[in-house]
């Protein structure tokens, strides 16, 4: 009798297939749905919510799927680019010793107090995302982590998490950030930066319910190693750990710089504007003097910046695909009919319904637009007046369009951020999910807890 052959194994999508997937289906999407525009208010990029009117739009072609990729890298170049020059400086600074000098000497310190290190750092990532909207900022922190939480006899997932809960939690819950509160309390006509006690008080309330998650997680891959859901990746190459390299005084010297050059790029964003052309400005400069500092031959400079740079292609060519997915829909007009469609349902709730609606349409739509000062100028104009017509203040109509914004990040596949991350973290993007998705539920029932406390304190 002859034995069935064997059942082949289901390989979970490479995150490129699954974004080129997605492009697709944003082409298909195109061609169902009709295409449609509001106007935005004069001098401004706001959107007047009484102007909504389908449109007629050119059909895509049949091969946009394929032609709008390299419009995608382009759209992303100013991050792509970022990425090759963060990949290189870690090369380089990775090639002086302090980096690995560095994690050696935290290990020693925190090596029986791991909780108060990773609890700190995510902390403090929480608040830069909260205050001055960090986020590209902590890609180069991402093969520093893994190293340390490697040594630390974690794994990479804890990294990913400290980093990207961290942020995420930051956004969702943002007190001053520029890009998303700042933005959404200008056009809702909410004095800016009001509200903060309620703001950083449910960014507490998060941390605490990640904190839990993640120690959670820790103290199960501590017990067994299996259990990690990144025991079977090889991270022996480019995540070596820190041997007895001494922390001598010029790698002090690289560190403080390093460190110097970050507030330096903080106050520029908070005061100046700055972005990431001043940032990879500065970890430039920083680059330079420290391989001075270390004495380094400038070939080794160059082979190191180069080798770094290269590690970082597949990050880079996940961000440029997965632009192209608002490359296709912004194209064919349908993103304002998607959220012309989702408004119009939030007025059949009351005030409770509607403004948990609200959150769930600035969840679902951050899955078209990413970006979250993008969403506030496509949404926001829609949603404030909204908030009127249904009894909810504006304010929390913000809060509403942060929370979407900010939590579902951390989920979504066409954050080019994430992927680009978790492609520098090696971790699939599945088991991110399995990861991340218990914590996303709980997250959104303090949210949605949040918001029913702030509509009965009339806030």
């Amino acid at each position: 009798m002859t034995e069935n052959p064997t059942k082949r194994k289901f390989n979970f999508p490479h995150p490129l297939v699954l974004i080129f997937f997605m492009i697709v289906l944003a082409q298909v999407l195109s061609y169902i749905l009709p295409s449609g525009e509001y106007q935005t208010v004069k001098d401004s990029r706001n959107i007047d919510p009484k102007t909504f009117s389908y449109v007629e739009a050119d059909h895509l072609p049949w091969h946009a799927s394929l032609s709008s990729i390299p419009k995608g890298l382009e759209k992303g170049a100013d991050i792509i680019f970022f990425v090759f020059i963060i990949g290189g400086v870690i090369g380089v600074l990775r090639s002086t010793g302090a980096i690995d000098a560095f994690i050696g000497t935290l290990i020693n310190s925190f090596k029986n107090q791991s909780t108060i290190l990773i609890c700190g750092m995510m902390t403090l990532f929480a608040i830069g995302s909260s205050t001055i909207g960090m986020a590209e900022e902590y890609m180069p922190f991402i093969p520093i982590l893994i190293t340390l939480c490697l040594a630390l006899k974690l794994d990479a997932m804890v990294a990913m998490g400290v980093v990207y809960i961290g942020a995420g939690i930051g956004y969702g819950c943002a007190a001053l950030n520029p890009f998303t509160v700042l933005i959404g309390q200008k056009i809702a006509g909410v004095q800016l930066t009001s509200g903060q006690i309620f703001r950083w008080s449910l960014l507490f309330i998060c941390l605490i319910v990640a904190a839990h998650h993640l120690l959670r997680y820790m103290k199960r891959i501590r017990t067994d190693s299996k259990l990690s859901l990144t025991h079977d990746i090889d991270y022996s190459k480019g995540f070596d750990l820190p041997e007895g390299t001494p922390l001598t005084s010029p790698r002090i010297m690289i560190l403080v710089l390093f460190f110097v050059g970050i507030s330096l790029f903080t106050w520029g964003a908070l005061y100046k504007g700055w972005y990431i052309h001043e940032l990879a400005t500065i970890f430039l400069i920083t680059t330079l003097i420290s391989s001075i500092l270390a004495t380094l031959s400038p070939n080794k400079v160059a082979s190191s910046f180069c080798n770094g740079a290269m590690e970082m292609t597949t990050t880079a060519l996940l961000i440029g695909f997965a632009q192209t997915i608002g490359v296709i829909l912004t194209e064919a007009k349908v993103i304002h009919t998607v959220v012309h469609g989702l408004a119009s349902v939030l007025n059949n709730f009351g005030r409770e319904g509607s403004a948990i609606g609200m959150l769930g349409v600035q969840s679902v739509f951050n899955f078209f637009i990413p970006s979250g000062s993008g969403q506030a100028y496509v949404t926001m104009p829609i949603m404030a007046p909204l908030a009127d017509v249904t009894g909810v203040s504006r304010q929390i109509s913000v809060l509403a369009y942060q929370i979407g914004d900010g939590f579902t990040n951390m989920i979504v596949p066409t954050n080019a951020l994430l992927m680009g991350m978790l492609s520098l973290a090696r971790i699939p993007f599945q088991r991110w999910l399995k990861f991340i998705f218990p914590l996303m539920i709980k997250l959104y029932l303090v949210a949605i807890a949040a918001i029913l406390v702030a509509i009965y304190i009339g806030w």
